[in-house]
């Protein structure tokens, strides 16, 4: 099966390394006019060296208003891979509220401000889209340590769905991915 992506544009999330670099590669390589974004400059360069065709964008997407100028700036697309995800594990006791911010910030939050400004865009220029939000089998399976992890992608389940019921309409595509553990550099 010959999957093609010529003349479209597509923006992934934590692009700098595992799942989200080898998605951003296989963009590319499907014929997308791909962004990586990452919060890891080195990370980007070395992606960059590896597939000159794709551009980069380095930003903490943690950062609600830097992040809603910079997806801005960058222009519309046709394709969202919502792949950024970080964990903090510990017992539910020992849990921080800095903790929960953290991730919270990164897993959701970030997905949630990204999602809307492309999405935006999509709905205004009526050209519809397709948005892949990367969760968890832990939205499903709890997992011992991971309170915060889990509760997250529970989150981006629940917010998926909404954006499909919603976003529908305007022709913009909602899917989800339950990828199970994976070892990523």
């Amino acid at each position: 099966m010959d999957i093609r992506f010529d003349g479209k544009r597509a923006l992934v999330t934590g692009a700098g390394k595992g799942i989200g670099r080898d998605i951003a590669k296989a963009l590319v390589k499907c014929g997308a006019k791909t962004v990586a974004l990452s919060r890891t400059e080195a990370d980007l360069s070395s992606l960059k060296t590896e597939c000159p065709e794709i551009e980069t964008c380095c930003i903490d997407i943690s950062d609600w208003t830097k992040t809603h100028s910079a997806i801005e700036s960058l222009g519309h697309f046709d394709l969202l891979v919502n792949n950024a995800g970080v964990s903090r594990v510990g017992p539910f006791l020992d849990v921080k509220e800095e903790d929960i911010d953290f991730v919270f910030s990164t897993n959701y939050k970030s997905l949630f401000n990204v999602s809307q400004v492309v999405t935006k865009s999509m709905v205004a220029k009526k050209s519809g889209g397709s948005i892949v939000n990367l969760s968890s089998a832990a939205s499903k399976q709890a997992l011992q340590d991971h309170a915060v992890y889990c509760s997250t992608k529970g989150a981006v389940d629940s917010l998926t769905s909404v954006m499909a019921l919603e976003l529908g309409p305007h022709k913009v595509r909602e899917h989800v991915i339950h990828h199970s553990y994976s070892l990523t550099l």
